[in-house]
């Protein structure tokens, strides 16, 4: 069982796929976090010395190499993955996505209780603008993320609503 999470930053993708990859006992990768390894570079500075397309390029390498070199496994994805290449296709083909759909207000309010400035495409934002830059981000890539087999929508999902989604998937 391959399942990829995807939806916005902060939406909660690393946070439920950590705790669904304990419950079902498979492998928990994080796609930013492995990008950073092959790069040794955090993606904040991926960005600034490298730029979005090496850094997508490099998305989407990983992610068709961890996909077809393991066999089980929960990935988080970052919130552009799904957008850039054929990335939600090949997803869709090679296991279960499960978008996790939050409001903007309700990332907003995450994403300013962390690190900002770790999240490239927000870095700028003022606080105050945070959430219409989150809402445009949103218009811009629903129509990929909606494309997901399972869609969650709410501001406290947890684990146990992922765990029901699967399980009727899988019937």
């Amino acid at each position: 069982m391959k399942i990829f999470l995807i939806g916005l930053p902060g939406s909660g993708k690393t946070t439920l796929g950590r705790q669904l990859a304990s419950k079902l006992k498979l492998p928990f990768i994080d796609l930013d976090k492995e990008i950073e390894r092959v790069m040794s570079l955090p993606i904040k500075d991926i960005f600034k010395k490298h730029g979005q397309e090496l850094f997508r390029a490099t998305e989407q390498k990983l992610l068709h190499q961890l996909t077809e070199h393991s066999t089980d496994f929960v990935m988080a994805t970052g919130g552009g993955a799904p957008v850039f290449f054929d990335n939600m296709d090949y997803m869709n083909q090679h296991g279960d996505t499960i978008f996790l759909d939050v409001s903007a207000r309700e990332i907003a309010k995450r994403i300013l209780k962390t690190k900002i400035e770790e999240r490239p495409l927000l870095a700028g934002a003022h606080p105050d603008e945070l959430k219409d830059q989150i809402e445009f981000m949103r218009s811009q890539r629903i129509s990929i993320y909606k494309q997901s087999k399972i869609c969650l929508s709410g501001n406290t999902l947890q684990l146990s609503d992922l765990l029901e989604n699967i399980n009727r998937e899988e019937r």
